[in-house]
């Protein structure tokens, strides 16, 4: 039996590592390419928010569908639809359509959206005692995908005539791969669940709680400030004469810090509380703004966008230790299903209004104009921990 765990939980993992190296893909290139074949320069970083629009739509109907037929169809489902999405965005570079190209990361989204769920099935496969263990290997794939989804994008850049064509031929082939190895999992019948006696309360009592809110608010605004830097760093390092192989090493960085430090923000949360953690995590935001302002070379985009990933894990992170923590058993479903939704709605204006911001304003400007929007979520975070009466609970 722990043999079989073990094998579904590798399955998964590399699932796991697979589709973030995808993702990770079109974030580097997809505004590159978009600036090529977009009509208007605003719109270059369309085909990235196209991803982002596909996963907040599927997010809701790819649970309940999930529910009824079981994690297995829909992963396999999922990990076809991205395929399908991959070759047509590949066709788009080959024919340079913009339109092909964008619906194409829009269907990659809709696989991403499936695969937001391979942390729960790993949970799922495994006893209670294994549980947080297989979703950290799980979430491990993050770290796999920085190194990878960056580097594909730039070995495939020049691989073939056409510009970028040979980096989505290479993301066709990582999500081909992706089928093949979904289609060797074979998940329990049944899910560990855990029942709960305590009557559900309304969407909305739920939803308007305070912590609820600045939780969501805060977990929201850091996914959506890492967005719109990491989308928008390609665009403006390119303008600064920046060649790909520079601009996709410092993605491998950002990735990196985004996900290196899930292995101990939990016990950070178990130590310090949520609160402290994510307004630590707004501290890295104030670095990643002072560095960028700094200047325009390498180093400073490196070490902005290495504070950003940081902020990024600290907020996302703890913002959703303190949404579980204000829900029961029985109302996670709806409660943290408007908590990715809200996420990915941030994340889409995000990474759409990037290519617009930084090619009208310019990386400097942009970054000033962010910095109240930071502010915004230290005096939210600030009144909460006042609110609370100061005591910052460890939120496990």
């Amino acid at each position: 039996m722990f043999k079989g765990m073990n094998r579904q939980v590798a399955l998964l993992a590399s699932a796991q590592a697979l589709i973030q190296t995808v993702s990770v893909m079109v974030m580097t290139i997809g505004g590159l390419v978009g600036s090529q074949l977009a009509p208007s320069p605003s719109l270059a970083t369309a085909p990235i928010a196209g991803m982002f629009l596909g996963t907040a739509i599927t997010m809701f109907p790819a649970s309940i569908w999930m529910s009824r037929v079981g994690r297995e169809k829909g992963f396999r489902t999922g990990a076809g639809v991205g395929l399908l999405g991959a070759l047509l965005a590949t066709s788009g570079v080959y024919h340079a359509s913009f339109l092909q190209l964008c619906l194409g990361t829009v269907l990659v989204g809709v696989y991403q959206g499936f695969a937001q769920f391979y942390r729960f099935a790993a949970s799922e496969a495994v006893t209670a005692a294994f549980r947080t263990k297989a979703i950290s290997l799980v979430m491990a794939g993050g770290v796999v995908a920085a190194v990878a989804g960056p580097l594909m994008a730039r070995l495939g850049s020049d691989l073939l005539a056409i510009p970028y064509l040979g980096s989505f031929v290479l993301l066709v082939l990582a999500t081909l791969i992706a089928v093949i190895i979904l289609f060797a999992l074979n998940m329990p019948q049944s899910g560990i669940t855990v029942a709960s006696d305590e009557p559900a309360r309304s969407w909305r009592i739920v939803v308007s709680q305070p912590t609820y809110l600045i939780a969501l608010y805060a977990a929201a605004s850091g996914f959506g400030l890492m967005a719109l830097a990491m989308t928008a760093t390609p665009l403006a390092m390119t303008h600064h004469a920046h060649p790909l192989a520079t601009i996709s090493s410092i993605i491998q960085l950002h990735v990196l810090a985004m996900y290196l430090p899930s292995f101990i923000t939990g016990r950070l949360i178990g130590r310090f509380g949520a609160i402290r953690v994510m307004l630590a995590g707004v501290v890295l935001f104030a670095c990643h703004f002072a560095v960028a302002l700094s200047g325009t070379g390498a180093v400073q985009f490196a070490s902005a966008l290495i504070f950003v990933g940081l902020g990024w894990n600290f907020l996302y992170i703890g913002g959703t230790s303190l949404v579980t923590s204000t829900v029961t058993a029985s109302e996670k479903g709806i409660a943290l299903g408007i908590n990715d939704m809200t996420i990915f709605i941030f994340t889409l204006a995000s990474s759409l209004s990037a290519g617009m911001l930084v090619n009208t304003l310019g990386w400097h400007t942009l970054n000033l104009l962010l910095i109240p929007w930071a502010v915004s979520i230290a005096m939210a975070l600030l009144w909460l921990a006042c609110r609370r009466g100061l005591r910052m609970e460890a939120v496990g």
